[in-house]
């Protein structure tokens, strides 16, 4: 059985977004899902180097208190 996948582009390639700050919390919420945790890239479409970058943010914001670490 095969699914189509759609093809994924990385967000930040395509708007061509060069810092991710962990300050702009809500961009990074994008990233998370509803119980906080962070979104594998397979299902967010980030590529490598942005996950990497997307997963330090939010780290960084929940230590700052601007993301929670758990919602539910």
């Amino acid at each position: 059985m095969h699914t189509k996948l759609k093809n994924k582009y990385c967000y930040f390639c395509v708007n061509n977004v060069d810092e991710i700050d962990y300050k702009n919390w809500q961009q990074l919420q994008r990233f998370t899902s509803s119980y906080g945790k962070i979104v594998p890239k397979r299902r967010s479409g980030v590529c490598s180097k942005h996950q990497r970058k997307v997963a330090q943010g939010i780290k960084r914001a929940r230590f700052m208190a601007f993301l929670p670490y758990i919602s539910k």
